[in-house]
């Protein structure tokens, strides 16, 4: 039986799931329809930044998740 708190948990681990799978998705995307498009690489680099914060929120929210269970 799950409390409240592990469904909590449980609902935080499926969102960093879906921010890395949605962050991933969304760069190859970007990338590949600025390569398509002949977007300029600084312009690309707004992708690439992007995808790394959501990776860098990811790995903060799995690390303070994974401490709450501690």
């Amino acid at each position: 039986m799950t409390g409240p708190d592990d469904q909590a948990n449980m609902a935080q681990g499926r969102l960093i799931a879906l921010v890395v799978v949605g962050a991933m998705v969304g760069w190859m995307g970007f990338q590949w329809l600025g390569g398509r498009m002949g977007w300029p690489p600084k312009f690309i680099l707004l992708g690439d930044l992007s995808a790394g914060a959501a990776f860098i929120w990811a790995m903060v929210a799995a690390v303070r998740l994974w401490r709450r269970q501690r």
